[in-house]
């Protein structure tokens, strides 16, 4: 026997249709039955994120070291090449002082024993218009009476800074720089 809706009263209607609009209300929430049913090694998306993040960082680490590494190493061989150009010039420099040096040194011996023979007035007037660090060790080389003699004759001003960088040239606490 079929009945109509008119013969059907609303608490039966309400039964009927109870159950498939429990099942559409629950299928249209996202994720009702997804843990219900899901197994329970499963995993969530923000254990998903966890877990793979985990298992990058070492990798990851391992690949920034070697960045730095390689980093490094190009700054090691940039500082490498500038110490060998300095090196370089500084072993130029070397050798251009010590000719320097030699040669100062043989002029200075055949100036010493020119102003030897000099007399101590003549020999001051051309040793005050010289550089004073070629006097100061002109005057150092001479005999003390002869220097004495030379640096009386000389004028006071220029006499005094001669004798300032002849005691100073003696004093182990002064720089090489006599000025």
């Amino acid at each position: 026997m079929i009945k109509t809706i008119k013969d059907i009263t609303v608490l039966q209607l309400l039964r009927r249709l109870a159950l498939p609009a429990a099942g559409l209300v629950l299928l249209s929430i996202p994720g009702a039955f997804a843990q219900e049913h899901a197994p329970a090694g499963d995993i969530t998306s923000q254990d998903e994120v966890k877990q793979f993040c985990t298992n990058i960082a070492d990798p990851a680490r391992d690949q920034r070291y070697l960045l730095q590494k390689q980093e490094l190493e190009k700054l090691r061989a940039d500082i490498d090449a500038r110490m060998a150009e300095m090196d370089k010039r500084k072993a130029e420099y070397q050798d251009w002082l010590k000719r320097r040096d030699d040669f100062l040194k043989q002029a200075e011996a055949g100036l010493t024993e020119i102003y030897k023979k000099m007399k101590p007035d003549a020999a001051a007037l051309q040793l005050q218009d010289m550089k004073i660090e070629v006097a100061s060790a002109v005057i150092m080389r001479l005999g003390p009476r002869q220097s004495s003699l030379i640096l009386n004759e000389m004028d006071p001003a220029k006499a005094a800074v001669i004798a300032s960088v002849i005691a100073s040239a003696s004093d182990p606490n002064t720089s090489k720089d006599p000025s």
